[in-house]
């Protein structure tokens, strides 16, 4: 409902809106859907430090299997709540908190999160990380979404029944290449030049505010993010960032 509210307002193409305008509009509905979900979450938050005070006096298998529940729930409400912030400064030049990273953790973090949503449509996701990959420079909590955002595309994409392959590499002198790849429909020629637009999507389901968010990540990081329709069928989005983060300029 909120995603067609606010496609309703911006208009479905740049006929409607300059394209300034329409930055701005979107910046001031961004913000206030910030507003809206940061509230909740903060509710969230505090309720779930009441129960896990709360399981503390449980039965000791209890507590045990409760450990890694609430370790998934307390590591989401700080995605979204890294997701609100990012919300809010998508109209301003975007910022990244740079850290030294491991990448393949955060593939593996990434696939195992969803693999269950996969596997409910009976879709397999399986990740490929060679050995001796070097370290990235570049935001965690903004790569993992960007990463959680291009497989919930493909999971979308292939809707049931399929095989998405999540590939890490690294040109060790240059850039980090993050490919997602599925067997689904794939993505035509006419389409690829609108698909990172915001609201824009061929899918029954989404918001069409993903692969967007994707794009600033990447931009953010002074990287890119390319699609392209594989020869045995599907699409493959691929993620590039530079090894050592965005460069200052001048």
């Amino acid at each position: 409902m909120v995603e067609k509210i606010l496609a309703d307002a911006l208009g479905p193409d740049d006929t409607q809106l300059a394209a300034e305008e329409k930055q701005r509009l979107l910046s001031r509905l961004l913000a206030r859907l910030a507003h809206e979900i940061r509230n909740p979450l903060s509710s969230l938050a505090i309720h779930v430090q009441l129960l896990e005070e709360d399981m503390a006096q449980a039965a000791p298998p209890l507590k045990a299997q409760a450990v890694g529940r609430f370790e998934i729930i307390r590591s989401e409400l700080h995605r979204l709540e890294n997701l609100v912030r990012q919300f809010l400064s998508l109209a301003a030049p975007s910022s990244v908190d740079l850290q030294t990273i491991e990448v393949a953790e955060i593939a593996g973090y990434v696939c195992e999160l969803l693999r269950p949503e996969a596997a409910a449509r009976g879709i397999e996701i399986m990740l490929a990380v060679p050995a001796g990959l070097p370290p990235l420079t570049a935001d965690p909590a903004q790569l993992k979404q960007a990463l959680i955002n291009l497989v919930i595309n493909a999971i979308q994409a292939i809707e049931r029944n399929g095989r998405i392959d999540v590939d890490v590499r690294a040109d060790p002198a240059a850039a980090f290449f993050l490919r997602v790849s599925d067997n689904g429909p794939g993505v035509s020629g006419e389409k690829r030049s609108a698909i990172f637009e915001p609201f824009f999507t061929t899918k029954s389901e989404g918001s069409g505010l993903g692969l967007w968010i994707v794009q600033q990540i990447a931009t953010a990081h002074g990287g890119v993010v390319t699609v392209e329709d594989r020869a045995s069928g599907g699409a493959a989005f691929t993620l590039q960032l530079p090894l050592r983060g965005p460069q200052p300029h001048g």
